[in-house]
C-alpha cells in the first residue's frame, strides 16, 4: 500500500475525494456502514437542490456555472459524524476545497487512468465538469494536483482490487495516520 500523509486534520468526518469512477460514492456507503456514521453525497444533494441531474444541470449552466453551485452545495455542508463524497471536481474551488477539509481528514482514491476509463462507461451522460474537447485524460491531469493539494491522505486504489479491500485501507490509512480513532 502506497500512503501518503500530510500534517494531521483530525475530525470526526472524514471526506473521499477523487476522479469521477474513484469509487468514493460506493466507498464511502460501505465506510460508512463499516463505521456507524452517515453518508453524505454531494452529487445528490446538488440534485435536490436544483432539481435536476447533474448532466443536465452543466447542459444549462456550463461547466463554470456547474463549479458554482457545487460550491453552494458543498458550503452548505454542516454536518459531524459522516463519510462525505463530493463530486470530482469540488476541489476546483478552493472555497469548497477549504471547506471540506476544515471538515475532515481529506483521503483522496488515487486510480489509475486506465481504470477509470474501464469504469466510467455513460461519459456523456455522467455529469462530469470537463469543457467541450476535454479527455478524461485531460481532466485528470488538472485535478491529480488538487487532490493532492488538499488531501491529508493518499490511498493508491489498483485495478480490480475489490471494494471491501479499499475500504478496509482507507480505514487503516485513517487509523495509522492518526486522523481517525
Amino acid at each position: 500500500m502506497n500512503l501518503y500523509v500530510k500534517v494531521g486534520n483530525f475530525l470526526d468526518n472524514i471526506i473521499l475525494t477523487g476522479m469521477p469512477g474513484s469509487g468514493k460514492s460506493t466507498i464511502g456507503v460501505l465506510l460508512a456502514k463499516a463505521l456507524g456514521y452517515s453518508f453524505v453525497d454531494v452529487d445528490l444533494v446538488i440534485q435536490e437542490r436544483e432539481g435536476a441531474l447533474l448532466q443536465e444541470i452543466l447542459n444549462r449552466q456550463g461547466t463554470a456555472g456547474f463549479l458554482a453551485v457545487e460550491e453552494a452545495a458543498v458550503l452548505s455542508l454542516d454536518c459531524r459524524r459522516h463519510v462525505v463524497a463530493p463530486g470530482g471536481s469540488a476541489m476546483c474551488r478552493e472555497r469548497a476545497a477549504r471547506h471540506l477539509s476544515g471538515l475532515g481528514p481529506i483521503v483522496y482514491l488515487n486510480v489509475p487512468l486506465e481504470e477509470l476509463l474501464r469504469r466510467i462507461q455513460n461519459m456523456a451522460q455522467r455529469g462530469i465538469a470537463m469543457e467541450p474537447g476535454q479527455t478524461l485524460a485531460d481532466v485528470l491531469a488538472y485535478r491529480d494536483p488538487l487532490y493532492r493539494k488538499y488531501a491529508d491522505l493518499i490511498v493508491d486504489c489498483p485495478p480490480g482490487q475489490p471494494l471491501d479491500q479499499t475500504v478496509q485501507l482507507v480505514r487503516t490509512a485513517l487509523t495509522e495516520s492518526g486522523l481517525f480513532r
